[in-house]
């Protein structure tokens, strides 16, 4: 590959993540949402009705972790519990109409932070890589 180890693809990877949570805090600051509060929002947004269970795996979290942290998201009206039909024992998150706010602002910060990171890049370049990362996801997934 002709990289040196510092920059080889997991090294990479983990690097260019860190700094784009670093600069998600920086732009974030002032709002009501911590980054936990944030992510766990996006996600819920991107699967609606999630098990709480299969939301703390998606969010790399310890169950409890995640119970607190839809506990505060409810208190602040953005999200609510469902129970699940299907297993009395577990709940379904939902967002609330409140979180479609939050949910705006999280986007336009990520939309600069998109802009800086891809600064320099052309459109193939962009394609490129989205579409590398994306088969790199299916292939781990699937494994």
């Amino acid at each position: 590959m002709g990289l040196q180890q510092q920059d080889s693809l997991g090294f990479l990877l983990a690097d260019v993540s860190r700094l784009m949570r670093q600069a998600f805090l920086r732009r974030l600051e002032g709002s009501s949402l911590t980054l936990a509060q944030a992510r766990a929002l996006i996600y819920v947004s991107r699967h609606e009705g999630v098990r709480q269970v299969e939301l703390a795996e998606l969010l790399e979290v310890q169950p409890i972790t995640l119970a607190r942290l839809i506990d505060r998201l409810a208190d602040n009206g953005l999200v609510e519990r469902r129970p699940d039909p299907a297993d009395r024992r577990a709940y379904r998150v939902f967002l609330k109409p409140g979180a479609a706010s939050h949910l705006a602002a999280i986007e336009k910060v990520a939309a600069v932070i998109r802009a800086d990171a891809l600064q320099g890049l052309d459109e193939q370049q962009i394609a490129t890589l989205l579409s590398a990362l994306s088969a790199m996801r299916d292939n781990l997934t699937s494994r």
